[in-house]
């Protein structure tokens, strides 16, 4: 009962999860994340469940998908969490500013400019628990090798309270423009296959290659978590490097 009355919750929180481009997608065919090896990781939570991934760039801020957010709802995140039943009150931050990115467009059929800045209401303090990852200069290519992490969905179909992460590779522009056709810009994604992957409720976690969050998870298929047919595809940060830096600096 429990997992139905989550997954009711998300759907209501996230209005494009019937549309195949915004579903909110956690990690499936993956393994538990030593503990605390990702400290940048954090839960975003809406009435107490979690719903979206985000990562701290920032001692003050977030970086999310745009799409986590449905411009009503008061986001809690949760630092320096591994396991969310263990969280504890004072890892629970407020969110005070929420700033998607303008031409961010909420229209099922478009994806662009997935992305979300979150100013929390105090800064962090920085340790062994809760860090920040770097991110990619300005067009800078993306290596093949890289992974995914996030408290969503499992094989199983259950919400995970544990962190769990996969392995995955970056796949050639050209293929992914077959599968998505019109819905993918190679300009703005990066599209990522492997044996496990991104699923329900991971949604706004980073890909990293190397030590470098160069994506958000954006959107997959609706129909199966890590399709073979429908690979998930995550909004490239480094195409949107100068508008992070303009908005962390105005701010």
């Amino acid at each position: 009962m429990t997992i139905i009355i989550s997954l009711l919750l998300l759907a209501s929180l996230l209005p494009h999860l019937t549309f195949t481009a915004h579903v909110n997608v956690g990690i499936v065919n993956g393994n538990e994340v030593r503990p605390y090896s990702r400290p940048y990781m954090v839960s975003l939570q809406a009435y107490g469940h979690h719903i979206c991934g985000g990562f701290l760039i920032s001692d003050q801020f977030v970086l999310t998908a745009a799409h986590c957010w449905d411009g009503y709802n008061i986001l809690m995140v949760v630092v320096g969490a591994h396991d969310l039943k263990k969280s504890k009150s004072s890892d629970h931050i407020r969110v005070k500013s929420y700033i998607p990115h303008p031409k961010y467009n909420s229209n099922p059929n478009r994806n662009d400019a997935d992305i979300m800045l979150l100013k929390l209401e105090k800064k962090v303090n920085l340790n062994n628990k809760v860090g920040v990852i770097p991110l990619p200069n300005e067009g800078k290519d993306v290596k093949a090798a890289c992974s995914v992490a996030g408290w969503g969905m499992l094989t199983s179909g259950s919400m995970s309270n544990l962190l769990m992460e996969a392995k995955v590779s970056v796949m050639n522009n050209n293929e992914c423009s077959c599968r998505w056709g019109a819905l993918y810009s190679a300009s703005q994604m990066i599209c990522v296959y492997g044996y496990g992957g991104s699923c329900f409720g991971d949604s706004g976690g980073p890909l990293v290659c190397g030590n470098t969050a160069v994506g958000i998870t954006s959107f997959g298929s609706r129909r199966h978590c890590n399709s073979p047919t429908r690979p998930d595809v995550y909004t490239k940060i480094s195409a949107y490097i100068q508008w992070i830096r303009t908005v962390i600096g105005n701010v």
